[in-house]
């Protein structure tokens, strides 16, 4: 019996990380919680994709 991982859960990514903002969950956890929900999974279909970040401005 082979395991599927489940797709990429954007909205547990983003949860994970505005937990770990707003000091609610250990490193190590927000860690767990972003490999669980697929940022892996992610990071490489933006890297695949060309994908580069536009410059954020600060106000």
């Amino acid at each position: 019996m082979s395991f599927e991982r489940p797709a990429p859960d954007l909205v547990k990514l983003v949860a994970a990380w505005e937990e770990f903002e707003a000091g609610e969950e250990a490193p190590g956890k927000v860690l767990a919680n972003l490999k669980t929900a697929g940022l892996a999974e992610i990071l490489a279909q933006l890297v695949e994709s060309g994908w580069t970040p536009s410059s954020a401005s600060t106000n």
